[in-house]
């Protein structure tokens, strides 16, 4: 499976972006795409992912209210709608998948895109 992800940029605190995750290979029902987050001198941390099938969807606690993941699976690509933006959520967002069930760390996920960097300026 390959990741490709965009939409990343710089943006005022409030303010909103779309990420997008573009995905090819073999995907099968049990996929399940997320969405990863580094910021500068932090550790890599999970935001979101969602079902292939079910759409059911997961989030980091900070952005449960803020942050929107969705797919589209007839375009394999997989969104992350994100409103009121804070200085806190910027780093870069890293695209990632796997073949199972939820897994918050990011050591279980070995798909990767390379990151788009989102900064938010207060």
């Amino acid at each position: 499976v390959q990741l490709q992800a965009y939409g990343g940029g710089l943006v005022q605190a409030g303010g909103s972006l779309r990420l997008s995750c573009a995905a090819s290979g073999r995907i099968s029902n049990n996929f399940l795409p997320g969405w990863f987050r580094q910021a500068p001198g932090k550790e890599r941390e999970f935001v979101a992912a969602i079902t292939w099938t079910t759409k059911t969807t997961y989030y980091l606690d900070s952005v449960k209210d803020r942050f929107t993941i969705s797919r589209d699976n007839a375009k394999n690509t997989v969104y992350l709608q994100m409103n009121s933006l804070k200085p806190e959520d910027t780093a870069v967002y890293y695209c990632a998948g796997r073949f199972g069930a939820i897994n918050y760390s990011g050591r279980y996920y070995p798909h990767w895109g390379e990151g788009t960097l989102v900064t938010v300026s207060s």
